[in-house]
């Protein structure tokens, strides 16, 4: 009988999940709570308690092509960046193609996850659900998987502000904020600007009076084109780009990127200037920003020192009046209401998980936590990645050690300085490799080189897709070569509506170097002879006539 796993939860961790038990011959059993698959992708009118959904104009700030599952590309039609209910029906696609929906109990909640009574034995889970008509039932599972995400408890901060009782305006968090037209007219303070709040700014300042962005640490931002308009991230992340992060010092990096950026748009002057450097916390992903505050509609201010009824004071001494709504883009707390306490470590984001999956006071290694990351890169094929490693942790295929994930913590604390992230934050590549190098699905680069050069010249130098894991070992994808090899095809495609035919070359450069290349030689020819007779006057005129003789050739 094959081994039964609870997976908690269907957005897109979810699904990844459910297929990767699949492959393992694990039998899945999805609980999850809403009546349909997307998770915080599903955009809903109204917010449902403990759960986050998008706002209706949200866009992806990560690529298809670098988002996508490992073994399904994102259809070609659909743009680079699509809207959240583009990427909803990628999902509905995913989970038909692989056949996930009939594992998926909808309309049930998890209510709790507890050790079985032998579990020093067993290593087995009961799990309490209530289903639509509120039946409770227990089962019992050899293993479970949390895709619940972070996105779930958000954080009002009201008590960090004084005064806040005297404000009588409206005020929400950006889990509540669905569209801008009840803010038509009036003056908006954003608080915060992570890449919520710097969404909703830029949206707000079309449609309010006034729109005011506060920050305590400030961000980079960084666009979503790259080098001649390309996704930035299809440029960005390569593996020839890590391998250059690894060499140089980070310092360095974080000084010619900076560099870089303040090129674009000086965030000092802009009022953007974060507190930290670039690559210690992830940046805002954000097009409009610097134009709105180049406009004048987003005003940026620092931190607020209280407020005064309808006045907001901010800490530099400015204040801003008549405030008529406040959006708290604070962000969210971890939260596992179904799971006990002893699981975790610490609350909040101090969570001790062995490579940002398992915990590791478990005695047996049969919960795993997928999707718990913040990371420098596309979660979603991140998550695909966990699922597949954690799904061989459970089979037993790949063994747990006993003793390293303090030494792994420290190190990740070490890279991201941020207390409230550091245990989060993750390095896209050296992640995907870390986990794939266990699994022995990492690809051999010099083999590649040697046997299909093509496919190892796009490895190597081109843009880092998930389908790199699936050419070789457990899960290989028939598809995957043709897949890495058409992602230019499947980046412009959605763009070329209209085919502008490529330019004839100009043939005046090189006619412009022939006529110089042969006045040269005749001017030379010429005074071949003078140069025997006199060789420093000669040179002179050498010296003085060729320049005449090409500027005569350009007028012409």
């Amino acid at each position: 009988m094959a081994r039964r796993v609870a997976v908690i939860g269907a957005g897109s961790s979810g699904l990844t999940c459910i297929k990767c038990c699949l492959e393992e011959g694990l039998e899945p059993v999805c609980f999850e709570s809403s009546d349909d698959i997307g998770g915080l992708w599903r955009f809903k009118e109204i917010p449902e308690p403990e759960r986050s959904s998008t706002y209706r104009s949200l866009v992806t700030n990560t690529s298809k092509e670098m988002m996508c599952f490992s073994d399904l590309p994102m259809p070609a039609h659909f743009p680079n960046f699509m809207h959240n209910s583009q990427l909803l029906q990628y999902l509905q696609l995913y989970a038909a193609h692989f056949n996930l929906l009939q594992h998926i109990h909808f309309q049930t909640t998890v209510l709790s996850v507890k050790q079985s009574p032998d579990f020093a034995c067993s290593g087995q889970w009961e799990v309490l659900t209530e289903d639509r008509d509120g039946l409770k039932k227990i089962h019992i599972f050899d293993a479970v998987l949390v895709c619940t995400g972070h996105y779930t408890k958000p954080v009002m901060p009201l008590k960090d502000f004084p005064g806040f009782e005297t404000f009588k305006g409206e005020y929400c968090h950006s889990s509540e904020y669905k569209d801008p037209e009840p803010y038509k007219g009036k003056k908006v303070v954003v608080v915060g600007i992570g890449n919520s709040g710097a969404d909703i700014a830029v949206e707000l300042s079309r449609v309010a009076k006034k729109t005011f962005v506060s920050t305590r640490q400030g961000a980079w931002v960084i666009r979503r084109t790259s080098h001649k308009g390309c996704p930035f991230d299809i440029t960005a992340f390569t593996r020839l780009l890590d391998l250059q992060g690894l060499l140089l010092p980070r310092r360095l990096i974080n000084w010619v990127s900076e560099r870089e950026l303040n090129q674009k748009y000086d965030h000092r002057l802009y009022g953007l200037m974060p507190k930290h450097r670039l690559f210690d916390q992830i940046p805002v992903i954000n097009d409009d920003l610097p134009a709105c505050i180049l406009l004048g509609v987003v005003v940026m201010k620092p931190h607020i020192q209280e407020f005064q009824g309808s006045t907001v004071a901010f800490v530099n001494g400015t204040k801003e009046e008549q405030i008529d709504a406040v959006v708290f883009c604070t962000g969210y707390n971890c939260s596992f209401p179904f799971l006990t306490a002893s699981v975790f470590t610490g609350p909040g984001h101090n969570l001790n998980l062995y490579k940002h999956i398992f915990p590791p006071s478990l005695e047996h290694p049969t919960l795993a936590i997928i999707g718990l990351i913040e990371p420098w890169g596309p979660i979603m094929p991140m998550a695909e990645m966990q699922a597949r490693w954690a799904t061989q942790v459970i089979t037993g295929v790949i063994r747990l050690p006993s003793k390293e994930t303090e030494t792994e913590m420290k190190g990740n604390m070490k890279r991201f300085p941020s207390p409230k992230h550091g245990n989060l934050l993750v390095e896209y590549i050296p992640y995907m490799d870390e986990l794939a190098n266990e699994l022995g699905v990492r690809p051999n680069i010099l083999r590649l080189l040697l046997t299909d050069p093509r496919l190892g010249f796009w490895v190597l130098f081109g843009p880092f897709t998930p389908c790199q894991y699936r050419l070789r070992g457990p899960g290989k994808w028939a598809g995957a070569r043709n897949a890495i090899l058409t992602v230019w095809d499947r980046v412009s495609q959605p763009m070329m509506t209209r085919v502008v035919p490529e330019p004839r070359p100009s043939r005046l450069p090189k006619l412009l170097v022939l006529s110089i290349l042969l006045v040269a030689a005749i001017y030379a020819e010429k005074r071949h002879s003078k140069l025997l007779e006199s060789p420093m006057a000669a040179l002179n005129n050498w010296r003085m006539y060729v320049p005449a003789a090409v500027l005569r050739v350009l007028k012409t």
